[in-house]
């Protein structure tokens, strides 16, 4: 499918013929409270006057949505006699909105999360409001079920339809911008390396490498330029992300945010901090079908897209990155240890080019946190 993408130049008329043109009269607004700084929240207001569309809105969902918020959104969208669903904010009010749309054509009230996901035509808009999770150009969708994160897939939830405002990036806070800066760089760094990598998905990967770097400045600036690039930079790595999926930085954030109370964006790239070293060190332990050589041309490959002369260049100036960021490294007892060790989902290791040991994974905690 062909992800359209539309402005947000001239008053939001893109998005009114998207509308128009989907015979839309009612949608479900899946958005947080911030909504209402944003000039795109009067759009909202002024709908049901201009054009006629009815707007329901539905914000009873937190970060790290929970499948229980998912379900009062399915609520919502029958309630309200919905016919599309528009989603402005984070890679949270995202999942949310996915989910709606994957649950939408269930039998109302049934357990959604246990039935086979059918695809359906429900037009989705996603509007990003962060430039990080890149969750508007990909098939899933992250969702708490009985305290555990799971994964809703299906290449259906990709959004049809994507709009870029970046007047929505200009009131994010400095610390919002580091993180989902970085959770878009890893992004393309894990797809750039992940055993699943294509020639499509290293190209996407490269591109949005490529854009965060030469915008890191700007976008942490609030520069106009640089938040519009690196809504790009965020878009093409989610789409390097969709046909790779994550490796082991990602399967080992997950609990961090949950223990620690880390953005994201933020454990990721403790993470691939730790990792980084270790995997240029221990290329003889590669678990790509490729082979170890092909796996030091990735991250030769990888330098040269970070503009570096070498691997270990490239993996030294994401060090010092993170490193002048400033981000908190929470101290973790023994107790949390052995959970972070044993919370890794085996899955996502297996899309990781070089092999992980539970004792390997308990190291690598111990190195990052404090």
């Amino acid at each position: 499918m062909k992800q359209e993408i539309l402005s947000s130049a001239a008053g939001y008329r893109e998005l009114d013929a998207c509308l128009e043109r989907n015979a839309v009269k009612r949608l479900l607004l899946v958005c947080g409270k911030s909504i209402e700084r944003l000039p795109l929240w009067e759009y909202f207001l002024r709908l049901p006057q201009r054009l006629g569309v009815e707007v329901v809105r539905f914000s009873e969902f937190s970060p790290n949505p929970t499948y229980e918020a998912a379900v009062r959104g399915v609520e919502a969208y029958h309630r309200g006699k919905c016919q599309a669903i528009v989603t402005v904010g984070g890679g949270s009010a995202m999942d949310v909105a996915k989910c709606i749309k994957a649950y939408s054509t269930m039998p109302l009230g049934s357990d959604y999360f246990h039935q086979p996901l059918l695809p359906n035509d429900v037009l989705l808009v996603a509007v990003p409001t962060t430039a990080g999770t890149g969750s508007e150009a990909t098939r899933y969708a992250i969702i708490n079920y009985r305290g555990e994160k799971f994964s809703v897939t299906d290449f259906s939830l990709v959004p049809q339809v994507v709009l870029f405002d970046p007047q929505a990036l200009s009131s994010l806070p400095l610390y919002q911008r580091k993180v989902t800066m970085l959770d878009a760089l890893c992004h393309g760094i894990e797809s750039y390396w992940a055993v699943s990598s294509t020639s499509e998905s290293r190209r996407y990967a490269s591109e949005a490498i490529a854009l965060t770097l030469s915008n890191l400045e700007a976008y942490l600036g609030n520069d106009p330029t640089g938040n519009a690039r690196m809504l790009e930079a965020s878009n093409l790595a989610g789409k390097a992300i969709n046909i790779t999926q994550t490796t082991a930085g990602h399967a080992m954030s997950y609990k961090l945010t949950g223990l620690f109370g880390l953005a994201h964006g933020h454990a990721v790239a403790l993470c691939v901090d730790a990792l980084w070293p270790f995997m240029l060190s221990h290329t003889a332990l590669c678990s790509d079908p490729r082979g170890e050589a092909y796996l030091k041309e990735t991250f030769a490959g990888l330098a040269a897209v970070m503009g570096c002369p070498t691997s270990e260049a490239a993996m030294q100036w994401f060090r010092r990155l993170v490193s002048d960021l400033s981000l908190q490294r929470p101290a973790a007892t023994e107790e949390q240890h052995d959970i972070l060790k044993l919370s890794v989902n085996p899955e996502r290791l297996r899309n990781h080019p070089v092999t992980l040991t539970t004792g390997t994974i308990s190291q690598l905690y111990h190195q990052m946190l404090g």
